[in-house]
């Protein structure tokens, strides 16, 4: 199971960063939600994958899953989808404006 997250957060970041280095600004916004999917996703299995335990600490049950990277998760995939739509927003104004999508508002000379 820690090699299957594992990859899957490499596979993540590594399809975010290539991404990130495209001249356009569409994937640039693809690249930065996966991300912070791949950070969500670090953050969760940081807190130990406990199954069929409560968040909640229970005197007499012994076992229960931390709260903490829950909570940071939750927060953290709000933030994102907000991050997302203004990075969105500003992409489309961009493209609007300049004329190209381009992240430096030079286009390639094929328009």
């Amino acid at each position: 199971m820690e090699l299957l997250l594992a990859s899957a957060i490499g596979i993540l970041v590594a399809g975010g960063v290539f991404l990130l280095l495209r001249a356009r600004t569409y994937p640039v916004v693809l690249g930065l939600t996966l991300l912070s999917y791949a950070v969500n996703l670090f953050i969760f299995v940081m807190g130990r994958l406990t199954p069929h335990a409560p968040p909640i600490i229970d005197a007499q049950s012994g076992v229960y899953a931390d709260p903490l990277p829950q909570a940071l998760v939750l927060t953290a995939i709000v933030i994102g989808f907000g991050m997302t739509a203004f990075v969105l927003a500003l992409a489309v104004r961009a493209r609007h404006e300049l004329g190209t999508d381009h992240v430096d508002g030079a286009g390639d000379g094929k328009e």
